[in-house]
């Protein structure tokens, strides 16, 4: 008889299921913090289907895909358990929208540390999101101006990258 997808498996279980021995999941354990099995008593752990999921992704980069333990564990700090996961599971396109989703924050964030205040307000005032007085502290009324060229230009092209993201994002589900 088969369990439930979501049900909890045993170590041995999850050993069994992905050819490998109970003590490297245990040492997994010590070098990865993102798996936490649930212990009960007398120490005997329950994994759940997210770990197992995780888990696959981690021997899938570790013994396929020839990662080290470092390398796997900078892309779960980079990248995230969502990424690590996809693989896993072999959704591959998920995990590019995942990669992609992140490459377009950290570089918006880049950017906005490189733009600085200058470009960051306007943005911010024609999304509403800054009600302040900035466009008078800035030397420059309020009175309905757009966004110059420039800044239309570069907020079009962030545009099209989010929906890029999100329509990857879609064809993944």
């Amino acid at each position: 008889m088969t369990k439930n997808a979501d049900a909890f498996r045993t170590i041995s279980e999850v050993a069994d299921e992905m050819d490998i021995p109970q003590h490297v999941l245990r040492f997994w354990e010590t070098r990865f913090s993102q798996i936490k099995p649930m212990k009960r008593g007398g120490g005997r752990r329950y994994y759940r289907p997210g770990d197992v999921d995780l888990i696959k992704g981690i021997r899938y980069l570790l013994y396929d895909q020839g990662y080290t333990i470092k390398g796997v564990q900078k892309l779960l700090r980079d990248n995230g358990n969502s990424y690590v996961t996809a693989l896993g599971t072999g959704n591959f396109e998920a995990a590019e929208a995942i990669m992609a989703s992140r490459q377009a924050s950290d570089a918006l964030q880049a950017e906005e540390g490189l733009v600085g205040k200058a470009k960051a307000k306007p943005v911010r005032r024609l999304l509403g999101l800054d009600k302040s007085d900035d466009a008078e502290q800035d030397g420059q009324e309020d009175d309905g101006k757009r966004l110059s060229k420039d800044n239309q230009a570069l907020l079009q092209e962030t545009l099209f990258d989010l929906l890029e993201c999100k329509r990857l994002l879609d064809q993944a589900r």
